[in-house]
């Protein structure tokens, strides 16, 4: 009877569920790495921090919808688990994998060792400690099986041994199959009750003012084009979240922008004066509503969600319908089939005038020739001239404010992911989304507070030439606190107020140029298209670094 080492289990258990990158910080599964090479095409990316081994998980995983893999030895489990946060916020499916205490070192001072599973309860589906080697194939399949099924996320595996050492046993008469259902997410599309399905279809047509807000689930789902085909048939106006930024267009004309709090003001005001609002593939969380301040109460809502215990969590739900975005929508587009639908001219003229009024009030700054650069300039800029099959990757604050809301998408093969609240996130994430997709331009948008996070990843972009391009907006400064400390002191900056959000002007392009990155530092926007072309020409990672105004802020929030 053949036998198998744990590590031999790993690596084509692994191949065959097409993972193609893992992501770590050494040492863990040792033997598993090396079998990797002599067995499989995975690439073993080493990273510089544990954290950003699970970003760049993460952007694998949330540009692919399959699986990201990072890991890391016992010592570095609390920075992995800290690196998770984020694509647990996003419903990212991730495996993460980090070694664990012997049980007769548990609890006794071993070296590096705390109790880590704790750690890895909040931000996971399931953290699991491994301790047979009889069991690694089982633990593996129901990792994909958690990550790729409901709603998705991180699932933990905490193998025995600060290294994993269990790989190094062999066994006898093991299960190694792989289900091939689990390799990606949605796993599973199950549909909704026909008799909610009814309901959400009379109200749409009922309804006078009604808008559609596409949310992370529909992205996940691929509802998109369904989505907008119910919208045309119905004449209703398409908000999104962030996370379902690209599900249409900017050119779209029912398309309004994203909603929330970091938004599009047009959205916020459709949806502030809408009589109904679908929610699709959404949790109805803070951030799309703006603390629950849009859609108003007592506006009628409908909501699609594949997870039950969201259905009418935020808002008293008209219709329900549980289950996958797309296979909903597909369901519900058959039960509009001849429906009557009432004119919208009026509300789409109104949505119309909010729209031009928004393109009216923000062009002057959206087109200035100052120096420093309008963030808002640089927006408009990298609209234009981003690749038909470009894929936006925006960190959090003030760069998730800024590509919200004025970052246009006029290609329906553009995509955009975005942080989930973890500021540093974007340019590692990227790193992941580029070795999942790495025939697509990959764009990071981010200030230079958040690509000091992970700055020296560049490093690990140039040794695996994972070229991507890097925007950096950088004003030297944490300038989205500046409001936050004027209150602070109240009413004015005052005493050392610097200390608590300004940094030392340096230049990234040069930082990065050590490194042997591709560099670019933009200091007037009439070179920004120059620079931005030459930066996506460039065969090998770029950094474009704009020096911006420090005193532009973005947008809060339309209210109301």
């Amino acid at each position: 009877m053949a036998q198998h080492t744990g590590a031999e289990m790993f690596a084509d258990m692994f191949a065959g569920y097409s993972v193609s990158h893992v992501f770590f910080v050494p040492t863990i599964l040792n033997r598993a790495l090396v079998e990797m090479e002599r067995r499989t095409d995975i690439t073993r990316v080493v990273t510089h921090t544990e954290k950003a081994a699970a970003y760049m998980a993460d952007g694998y995983a949330r540009a692919s919808n399959k699986p990201g893999v990072c890991m890391s030895q016992v010592v570095g489990a609390a920075n992995l688990a800290a690196g998770l946060r984020d694509g647990c916020m996003a419903n990212s499916p991730i495996i993460a994998i980090t070694g664990g205490p012997f049980p007769h070192s548990r609890q006794r001072h071993q070296y590096q060792e705390i109790e880590d599973l704790p750690m890895f309860k909040p931000v996971t589906k399931s953290s699991t400690p491994i301790a047979d080697v009889a069991t690694i194939p089982h633990y593996i399949r129901q990792a994909f099986r958690l990550a790729t099924t409901g709603t998705p996320g991180p699932v933990h595996l905490e193998m025995l041994g600060h290294h994993g050492d269990l790989l190094e046993l062999q066994t006898a008469d093991v299960d190694l199959s792989i289900e091939d259902r689990f390799v990606r997410a949605p796993a599973f599309r199950p549909g909704p009750d026909r008799d909610q399905v009814a309901a959400a279809a009379a109200a749409l047509t009922a309804a006078e003012r009604p808008v559609i807000v596409l949310g992370t689930g529909a992205r996940t789902s691929g509802a998109g084009l369904v989505a907008r085909t119910i919208a045309e048939r119905l004449s209703i106006p398409v908000a999104t979240s962030m996370g379902g930024k690209d599900l249409i267009t900017s050119e779209h004309p029912l398309a309004v922008g994203v909603v929330g709090l970091y938004s599009r003001e047009t959205a916020n005001r459709v949806v502030g004066e809408a009589d109904l609002v679908f929610f699709v593939g959404s949790s109805t969380g803070s951030q799309v509503t703006h603390s629950w301040r849009l859609p108003q109460r007592g506006t009628t809502v409908i909501q699609c969600d594949i997870a039950p215990e969201t259905l009418g969590l935020n808002y008293p739900n008209h219709a329900s319908l549980l289950g996958d975005a797309r296979r909903c929508l597909e369901e519900l587009l058959a039960e509009l089939e001849g429906a009557v639908v009432p004119s919208r001219d009026a509300w789409l003229q109104r949505v119309n005038e909010i729209k031009r009024d928004w393109v009216t009030s923000w062009e002057s700054l959206r087109n200035s020739d100052a120096a420093p650069i309008r963030p808002e300039r640089l927006c408009t800029e990298l609209s234009s001239m981003l690749p038909d099959d470009a894929l936006v990757v925006s960190d959090t604050g003030h760069a998730g404010m800024w590509t919200g809301g004025m970052l246009d998408l006029r290609n329906e093969t553009q995509s955009y992911l975005r942080a989930a609240g973890s500021l540093g996130w974007a340019f590692p994430a990227s790193l992941g989304a580029k070795c999942v997709q790495p025939d697509r331009p990959v764009v990071a948008f981010t200030g230079d507070g958040g690509f000091w996070y992970h700055l020296a990843e560049v490093e690990t972009a140039v040794r695996w030439g994972i070229n991507t391009v890097t925007v950096v907006n950088n004003n030297n400064a944490l300038n989205q606190e500046i409001n936050i400390w004027t209150n602070a002191y109240g009413g004015s900056l005052q005493g050392r107020h610097h200390e608590l959000w300004k940094f030392t002007d340096v230049n990234f392009a040069d930082l990065a140029a050590s490194m042997g990155a591709a560099t670019f530092r933009v200091e007037k926007p009439g070179d920004l298209p120059t620079m931005l072309e030459a930066a996506f020409a460039a065969d090998r990672p770029a950094v474009v670094e704009v020096v911006t105004e420090v005193n532009a802020l973005a947008p809060a929030g339309y209210v109301p």
